[in-house]
This record gives C-alpha cells, sequence and structure tokens, in this order.
C-alpha cells in the first residue's frame, strides 16, 4: 500500500473535500482524484461517498482513518530520526491543547523550545475537553497534548506527564471587588457569573455556586473563552479560571483573587507510548524540565496571588 495514497485520503478528511484537499497538496485534482480510486482497488472497497461537490466517509473510509495517522506519524518519526542523525532540525511538532494550559504552561514550553530548536516549528490545535485531547493524541491527529483536569487522565496506551497544579482564582471587573483577599467559596454563589460551557472542572465550580446561591446568576456563557476576560473587563460578570490567567488579567487592570479552600486543576502532558518523532520528543523534553523546576521549587501550581 502507497503511504502517499494514505497521506492524500487524510488531506480529504481534514479538509473537507478533493478540490480542497488538492489545493494544499498543490496536485491536480484528477491525479488526487486517481490515486484515492487505486488505494479504494487496494482495500477493496469505496472510501468516500461522493454527493455533487460533497464528500462523506463509508464506514471503511471512517475506520481507516485513525490507522492511516499512525502510519503517516511512524513514516514522520522515521524521516525526522534520519534528518536529526544528519544534523538537520527543520521539522514540525503537532500538539493539541485545553485553552488554560494553552496560556500556561504552553507559552513557556513553546518559548523554551524555539530557543533550543529555531528552526523548528510547533503547530497546535485546540481542544476544550480533557476527552478530546486524549482523542487527538491516541488518533495521531497530534503527538502531544495539554489538558487540564480535577485529577490526572487514565488513557490507556499513552504516557501521561503530571506537569503542574492551577489553583483556580476569581475575576472581578474593576471597581467591583471591595478588597484583594481570598474568596470563600461559598461566596460565589452570589455573584453574576461568566463561564465557558458544561463539561469543565471551572464550569463545575460556577455550577456549584449558581445551585448554592439564591443570588447567583449566570451572565454569560461563552464557547470562546479567550471572551472571558473582555466580558470581566466590560463589567458584565466574574469568573472562575485557573490561575494561569492571572498575570494576563493583572494586567488588563481586572481584579483577580484567590478562593479558599482552592480548588486545583492538574495540568498534564499526554503522549502515544512508543516512537514519537525527535522534535515530538524534544518538546516533552521541554516538559519534564518545566515540571521539575515547579517541583523543585515547591510550586505546584501558578501563582495565586494577585
Amino acid at each position: 500500500m502507497d503511504a502517499r495514497r494514505l497521506a492524500y485520503f487524510l488531506a480529504i478528511v481534514d479538509h473537507g473535500g478533493f478540490g480542497r484537499a488538492a489545493e494544499r497538496l498543490h496536485i491536480a485534482q484528477p491525479s488526487l482524484s486517481q490515486a484515492i480510486a487505486a488505494l479504494e482497488r487496494d482495500l477493496g472497497a469505496d472510501l468516500f461517498h461522493r454527493a455533487g461537490r460533497g464528500v462523506a466517509l463509508t464506514d471503511v473510509g471512517a475506520q481507516l482513518v485513525e490507522p492511516a495517522r499512525r502510519v503517516i506519524r511512524d513514516l514522520d518519526a522515521v524521516r525526522d530520526t534520519a534528518r536529526a542523525a544528519r544534523g538537520l532540525r527543520r521539522g514540525r511538532v503537532d500538539v493539541v491543547s485545553m485553552p488554560s494550559p494553552g496560556i500556561e504552561p504552553l507559552t513557556t514550553l513553546m518559548a523554551a523550545f524555539a530557543r533550543a530548536h529555531p528552526a523548528m516549528s510547533v503547530h497546535v490545535a485546540a481542544a476544550f475537553t480533557a476527552d478530546e485531547v486524549v482523542r487527538a493524541v491516541r488518533s495521531g491527529a497530534a503527538e502531544v497534548g495539554l489538558l487540564g483536569s480535577a485529577v490526572l487522565p487514565r488513557a490507556a496506551g499513552l504516557d501521561v506527564l503530571a506537569v503542574e497544579d492551577q489553583p483556580l482564582v476569581l475575576l472581578s471587573p474593576p471597581g467591583r471587588a471591595p478588597d484583594t483577599g481570598p474568596v470563600p467559596r461559598a461566596d460565589l454563589g452570589g455573584l453574576r457569573l461568566v463561564a465557558s460551557p458544561p463539561g469543565s472542572l471551572v464550569r463545575g465550580i460556577v455550577d456549584d455556586a449558581l445551585a448554592g446561591g439564591a443570588a447567583a446568576h449566570l451572565a454569560a456563557e461563552v464557547a470562546h473563552r479567550t471572551s472571558i476576560l473582555p466580558l470581566v473587563l466590560a463589567g458584565v460578570g466574574h469568573a472562575v479560571v485557573p490561575a494561569a490567567w492571572r498575570p494576563l488579567a493583572a494586567r488588563a487592570g481586572v481584579v483577580v483573587r484567590p478562593i479558599t479552600p482552592a480548588p486545583v486543576l492538574r495540568v498534564s502532558a499526554v503522549s502515544r507510548a512508543g516512537r514519537l518523532t525527535p522534535g515530538a520528543r524534544a518538546f516533552l523534553d521541554a516538559a519534564e524540565r518545566y515540571a521539575a523546576e515547579r517541583a523543585a521549587a515547591g510550586d505546584g501550581g501558578a501563582d495565586p496571588t494577585p
């Protein structure tokens, strides 16, 4: 079986059709169609339902996606190993991250990686739940995943690295906080709150506050978590977020206060057990150094103080 045809198959899946895939691959669409037809002959089954200009995966096509990604990823690992042996450092690392780890530790990890490997590039895809991160790494869509959850994940077939613990903090609009002291968790129930959709540890804390406080109100629910800080800054409501947001929020002028007792977001990195590309291995090495430095400093999480 021709690995190039598998790469073409995945391009059609990822870009939603033959036309866009051909553009990204810089080949003529008839050539792409011929390659897929040859792959289907090799497999003895159709991979796509063709309807007008659109396509949809058949059952066989859907089952091929993850094995094809693993084959392409393993071939990339072999090529990168060969390049590294020749002293070439060009390449790309595919990472997937949830929003809060995407602020920290991702920023620090990418900065350290860029200093050590300036010719490499890092592509970071977005995921909004821990399960999405695990699926992306397991399928081969990414080599390294950063996630935050209440407990360290247990993911069969994946290596899990505990990176840091981030206590949750409360962001308050300028002028809406009487002081910068700790906020008892029970007092969250009396606030107008801005939150992300259900499914995360942070939203679970908000839901507990809403259930326990007669004056509680969900002022805004936003899927794009980058909207949370601007909404707090505009006075729409308060927000519970991991402490990774603290420096950015403080610079923006938002009041940041620790919550007591402090709920903790456990940030971890997941990767496929076994062979990784040299770039992914180097990125994980940076994560391991980061975790070791935090542990040595006795700092399991970001500083919650404003």
